[in-house]
């Protein structure tokens, strides 16, 4: 062995060699392999390079894969990447910025082209990447979100949902970036706490308070508690005649017990195209809802004098107005609320009412005994759907108790354009993959295919079955359900509970069996990594310096599943180290085999039974805590274990035994330390994939396959 382990030149040597042998496809791995182990790799946005975040899910999915295969199973890991729709067009039109284009100047098709050419070089890239992580999956399989079997697929559930009454067209009150001009998914807007003016305002007896003056010019209604004593003078319906920011108007009083009477007067008024809560008022009180501000942020006719102006242009001067009218109280100029703003921009949502395609999440459809919603539950309430840790269960039921309708189109070029088509003639909607011949109402011919593209969300949800070639494919009838679907937390609702709720419609099945979820990754302060901040770790860099394995063990060990972590240089530094102290360990006991020994029958001591008694509790506490998920307890016993127990006290106690003139007591410590050797390679492959294999292949063994196929046991 050479005197220094050098993983630059060892992993790319190794990584060839592991996929030259073919057992990275489960049909070429050897033997008997009756049961199944599969993971679909969480598809990375195929927008840019991966962060250590990439890095933890890589490692935690290999370990998982590495163990299996060693324990006989038919393992796969299906790689693949995502289109990631808004996210890749927000990074693509960052870069149209920098070239100074705008993606709403180039036509539809030429952006749509170029925005595949780019994705196609990013994942090519990434794809380099995960194989320089020791990633090993099967590349044979590997999809892409945007694969023609996977969009008509994907097409198809849309056209399936539309006619059993789960995907439904009509106007809602939706969340709208005015920057991206796109309707975004309540799963995409974030909360800001900021401080802004309270105005308080006289609307006739009342006193309502607002933050949004701009919007008022649609109140006509106003809500009370109709327990709320203050005012039951005022009966539901009754109307009151008021002057307003624009002039006289007839208000009208509703009564709702949504109002907290504790809150403010107990009294407010409703804008009800431009505010969920107040939308839901008027939509159970069948009341108008009027619209003040545009797609642009900009005033509509009904603000009057005000119409065309940015509603941040005209806030100061309708409230000067208001000052004018006598209509303005008071100001409180440090209200703190919470903002909704878009997850990629942080510009402030407006609600708006526009015309989309939504999921019916909550009602169930003529014919069916439960909502899409509903289908979700079973799965986890029965233990079909197992989480880990558990405690995300109550959050999972809590979080699908308060869904919403989901909106699914998206106002962009990039992603899966909606099987929907209108007839110019009549205006009515078909729903098909191609386009129809004419419009079954009016028999008009002149059909245009719905611009909008569905959210990213909506294919991702089916990712499970539609990778594996749902419903012929043979992988499909052996890898699904799928074993263990590893991710992060934060996107469990995002995308983990659409999965269950996909697979249980579309294929009656469970889409995994248990669900992984990992927290972020920490700078060494417990701070979340930004570029900003400058924190960030780029895994592929510190790879490059102290090596894929060090990297690996750094973000497992002291990782517990669901739980932030906090990595750094230092900690990864110490595990190169580690990777040192394997090496130097390994170079030791071989240096002391003697072809001699291959005659010789070792006789171990009573001593060396206690030791090999301890390795095979060693190995078999790692076992369980793998089969357990505890992966950051198995790596540290593992560590712990050559480190302080094999390097520390058998090698240093076997030294004396290497020198002995007795070449049985040679060849018996020789035995020892090649046992716990070889065993300890096992144990530490999972997480130590690249410096393992090496040694293994320069172990004395009469049978010597490749480490990653060996037999855990």
């Amino acid at each position: 062995m050479e005197s220094r382990y050098d993983h630059k030149a060892v992993e790319g040597k190794i990584y060839e060699a592991w996929e030259n042998s073919g057992y990275f496809n489960p049909d070429n791995l050897p033997g008997e392999r009756p049961t199944p182990f599969t993971i679909i790799m969480p598809p990375p946005n195929a927008n840019g390079s991966l962060h250590i975040g990439h890095a933890l899910f890589v490692t935690l999915e290999d370990i998982m894969i590495r163990f299996k295969r060693m324990q006989g199973h038919r393992t796969l890991w299906l790689p693949g990447a995502d289109h990631a729709g808004f996210e890749t067009q927000v990074v693509f039109e960052k870069k149209l910025e920098k070239e100074g284009r705008n993606r709403f100047q180039i036509p539809r098709e030429q952006l749509y082209e170029e925005m595949y050419a780019f994705t196609q070089e990013s994942k090519a890239t990434m794809y380099g990447q995960l194989k320089k992580l020791g990633a090993s999956c099967d590349w044979s399989r590997e999809k892409f979100t945007l694969d023609p079997d996977i969009v008509r697929k994907v097409q198809e559930t849309f056209i399936k949902m539309y006619g059993e009454g789960f995907i439904y067209r009509g106007s809602r009150i939706i969340n709208w970036c005015p920057k991206h001009q796109t309707t975004l998914s309540d799963l995409e807007v974030e909360y800001e706490e900021r401080t802004d003016p309270l105005y308080y305002l006289n609307y006739g007896p009342f006193t309502i308070a607002t933050a949004r003056p701009e919007t008022k010019f649609g109140d006509k209604y106003v809500v009370m508690h109709p327990d709320d004593e203050r005012y039951k003078q005022y009966s539901d319906g009754e109307k009151i005649d008021l002057e307003w920011i624009n002039g006289p108007i007839t208000a009208t009083v509703i009564k709702d017990s949504v109002i907290d009477m504790g809150f403010g007067t107990g009294v407010m008024t409703i804008t009800p195209a431009h505010d969920t809560v107040d939308f839901d008022i008027a939509e159970r009180h069948h009341l108008e809802k009027i619209p003040v501000i545009d797609k642009y942020d900009k005033l509509l006719p009904v603000a009057g004098e005000f119409a065309g102006l940015h509603i941040t242009k005209a806030r100061p001067l309708i409230v000067e107005k208001l000052k004018t009218k006598e209509l303005l109280q008071k100001i409180d100029s440090e209200y703190k609320h919470n903002v909704a703003v878009c997850y990629k921009c942080r510009t402030l949502i407006e609600p708006l009412i526009l015309p989309q395609w939504f999921v019916n999440m909550t009602e169930k459809p003529a014919g069916y005994s439960s909502s899409f919603r509903d289908l979700g539950i079973p799965p986890i309430k029965e233990g079909r759907v197992k989480f880990i840790p558990e405690r995300f269960e109550d959050i999972y039921y809590q979080w699908m108790d308060n869904l919403r309708d989901w909106a699914l189109s998206r106002q962009i070029v990039w992603g899966i354009r909606i099987p929907a088509w209108q007839c110019k003639g009549c205006d009515r909607w078909s729903v098909s993959i191609e386009k129809p011949a004419m419009c079954k109402e009016c028999s008009g011919s002149d059909m245009e295919q719905d611009p909008d593209v569905l959210d990213t969300w909506f294919s991702s949800g089916q990712w499970p079955y539609l990778t594996l070639g749902f419903p012929d494919n043979p992988d499909f009838q052996t890898f699904y359900p799928t074993s263990v679907m590893e991710t992060g937390w934060d996107i469990l609702f995002k995308w983990v509970s659409r999965m269950i709720m996909f697979g249980m419609y579309r294929t009656n099945k469970i889409p995994f069996e248990y669900v992984y979820l990992h927290g972020l990754i920490l700078d060494k302060d417990r701070q979340k990594m930004s570029k900003s901040k400058g924190n960030v770790i780029d895994p592929l860099g510190v790879s490059e310096i102290y090596g894929t394995d060090a990297v690996r063990m750094a973000l497992i060990v002291g990782n517990a599943p669901g739980s932030n972590t906090a990595i750094s240089e230092d900690k990864i530094r110490g595990y190169r180290n580690f990777a040192t102290k394997i090496w130097n360990a390994a170079r030791f006991v071989l240096s002391n085999h003697d072809e001699k020994f291959n005659e010789i029958k070792p006789e171990f001591t009573a001593e060396d039974q206690t030791i090999l008694a301890e390795l095979r509790s060693t190995h078999q506490k790692i076992t369980d805590d793998l089969e357990n998920f505890r992966f950051h307890h198995a790596a540290e016993t593992a560590y712990h274990y050559f480190w302080h127990t094999f390097a520390d006290k058998v090698i240093e106690s076997s030294k004396p035994r290497f020198r002995s003139e007795n070449i049985v007591d040679r060849a018996t410590a020789f035995a020892l330390n090649l046992e716990i050797l070889t065993t300890s390679l096992k144990l530490l492959h999972p997480f130590m994939p690249f410096i393992t294999e090496e040694i293994w292949q320069k172990m004395p063994l009469a049978k010597k396959e490749l480490l990653m196929i060996q037999n855990w046991e």
